[in-house]
This record gives C-alpha cells, sequence and structure tokens, in this order.
C-alpha cells in the first residue's frame, strides 16, 4: 500500500494544522507534544506524520522522506526550497522577520553614516541578502537561539528575529527598528511523490486549499 509521510514540528505550526489536516479526513493518533515518538498514525491506515525539528522539514520533504511538508517561509528561505514544490500559503502560524535593536540605539543613523554592524541571527541567508540590498555593512553572527541576549551581552548590535506579539523583545529591553517581511507557514512537496501518488496527494492538497479559502 502507498502512504503518505507528512512532516511537521512540535508548536505552534502542529496545533494550527490540525484543523487543514481534520479538513482532509486525517486525525494524528496522539499530540506529539505528549508523546515520545517521532512517527504518529493517524485514523487512515495510508497517511502518517513524522515529527522533525522545524528547520528540518524542506530537507525530510526534499529527499523523499516525506511527501508533504508544513514549514514557515523563513525556513524555506534559508533553506533555498530546491526540489520543493510549494503550492499552497497556508496563512497559519503568522508572524514577521525583523531587525531589532537595543532601546536607545539609533539604527537609522548607524545605517546612515555607513556604520559596520554586527548581527546576530540564525536567518544568515535571508538578513545577507536584505542587508546587501539595502547597502548596509554588516557582519553576520550565527547564532541558534536566545537572540535577544546577543545585543545585551554585547555580542551583536542588533538582530535579525521571527516576532509575534513583540513581548520578548520587550521583556530584553530591545525594539523592533525594521520589518523585512511578513511570514507565515507553507505546504512544501516532494516533487517526484507527486507524480507518483497523485491520487493520495492531491485530494489532500485540495482540502488544504479549501480549509484556507
Amino acid at each position: 500500500m502507498n502512504v503518505i509521510t507528512i512532516a511537521l514540528s512540535k508548536g505552534r505550526i502542529f496545533e494550527e494544522t490540525l484543523p487543514l489536516l481534520a479538513a482532509a479526513g486525517i486525525v494524528p493518533s496522539e499530540n506529539p507534544e505528549q508523546s515520545r515518538k517521532l512517527i504518529i498514525g493517524t485514523n487512515r491506515a495510508d497517511v502518517r506524520v513524522v515529527i522533525v525539528r522545524a528547520s528540518d522539514v524542506p530537507t525530510y520533504v526534499e529527499y523523499g522522506a516525506a511527501d508533504l511538508g508544513i514549514a514557515g517561509k523563513d525556513v524555506l528561505l534559508e533553506h533555498g526550497g530546491t526540489g520543493l514544490y510549494q503550492p499552497l500559503d497556508l496563512k497559519i502560524a503568522k508572524c514577521r522577520l525583523c531587525v531589532a535593536a537595543p532601546v536607545g540605539f539609533d539604527y537609522a543613523a548607524a545605517v546612515q553614516r555607513g556604520a559596520r554592524l554586527r548581527i546576530a541571527t540564525k536567518y544568515i541567508q535571508t538578513a545577507r541578502e536584505h542587508f546587501a540590498a539595502k547597502g548596509v555593512h554588516v557582519d553576520l553572527i550565527k547564532l541558534y537561539g536566545s537572540m535577544e541576549l546577543a545585543p545585551l551581552a554585547g555580542l551583536a548590535d542588533a538582530i535579525v528575529d521571527l516576532v509575534s506579539s513583540g513581548g520578548t523583545l520587550k521583556a530584553n529591553n530591545l525594539v523592533e527598528v525594521e520589518e523585512i517581511m511578513a511570514i507565515s507557514s507553507r505546504l512544501v512537496v516532494n516533487q517526484a511523490s507527486l507524480k507518483m501518488k497523485r491520487d493520495l496527494l492531491q485530494p489532500v492538497i485540495d482540502s488544504f486549499a479549501g480549509a484556507i479559502a
């Protein structure tokens, strides 16, 4: 039997994907927040969910270890989207990618006078393109978490990170100085799977499209 494998990450994306899966008649048998299992069955014998790190979703789909996946636009831009078909913006897990700096740091003036800024981020590719397009000189410092600490500890002048409510920035005395782009989660599909398993995958893609419409 042909089986569809869907790659999802824990947390907000998983929660906000549940109604979309339900629209396609798919109900995961366990909640990954409560289960230690990394492969979770569903009410359909031909559909399973694999739980992977958000940044790994495009890789699992690209190499065919998953047929479908749901990943944030931020992750897809860093990955480069090679070999992936991205048919739908699911309009879930919305936030924005921003430049944030300590309160009192005059970011605009620093940019204007051509200062070389140190920017901490895990979005190296996207940040590099953003600053290059503006002609701003930056040294990019790759971090994997707790971006807000970098300016406070003197590691960086500013950060590039995802912001939803802005609460974490505020708590750490940082302020948003520039929005780079709006972010939401996308459906990604392995191109070979779409050819080989179209009869299975297309109804799921159509159900997702109907649910977001």
